[in-house]
């Protein structure tokens, strides 16, 4: 009797001791899932920070990307075209027009690579269709009509020129943009007289 009590006893403690090692298997299992979700929620925190350093780098605005795009395939149709009428020009001064063109052009297409470089911003390497088919269109013509029409086209591209390029000198953001802008302006307006003398030359 007395060894069935003890045995009924050691049983007790050794069933009561294997219950107490599972609760705190459990409760040290519990801790650790719970504690997994708070090391997770701290990565979005890092995640999020990481694009606000990234957009930091965009500092141009709509209308600087604008005329940087625009004052790109303009020069090109310059050069293009300038080189063209140094070639097929009839007149002495669609020859000249055309060389000084495609030369002050050229300067400033280079000086707004320079700036694009530096600015990390993509440039445009080709013309629009518009500015192609203008000068598809002048390729085809000879002699004197090639001389009114090349005449005639720097008239009108450098008085849109000129708005283009004051309204980015006093409405754009990026400082050496716009500075590159009202310094080219008084060019434009040089090329705008002496297209406007070659006009009336080749009536």
């Amino acid at each position: 009797m007395k060894n069935s009590i003890l045995s009924i006893l050691t049983v007790a403690a050794l069933l009561a001791c294997n219950k107490k090692e599972t609760t705190t298997g459990d409760q040290s299992m519990d801790t650790m899932t719970t504690a997994a979700p708070m090391d997770s929620s701290t990565m979005p925190a890092d995640s999020t920070a990481m694009p606000n350093a990234t957009n930091a780098t965009t500092t141009l605005s709509e209308q600087d990307k604008k005329f940087a795009d625009a004052a790109a395939r303009g020069g090109m149709m310059e050069v293009m075209m300038g080189e063209l009428a140094a070639t097929n020009g009839t007149n002495a001064a669609v020859k000249s027009l055309g060389a000084m063109m495609a030369k002050d052009h050229g300067k400033a297409n280079d000086e707004l690579k320079a700036w694009a470089a530096a600015s990390g911003y993509t440039l445009p390497t080709s013309m629009n269709a518009d500015q192609q088919k203008k000068y598809d269109d002048l390729k085809m013509k000879k002699g004197a009509e090639f001389d009114r029409m090349y005449a005639d086209l720097m008239v009108s591209d450098h008085k849109k020129d000129i708005a283009e390029f004051k309204k980015e000198a006093s409405e754009g953001s990026e400082s050496s943009l716009k500075a590159f802008a009202g310094k080219t302006v008084p060019t434009l307006e040089h090329h705008l007289m002496e297209s406007e003398k070659t006009k009336t030359a080749v009536k």
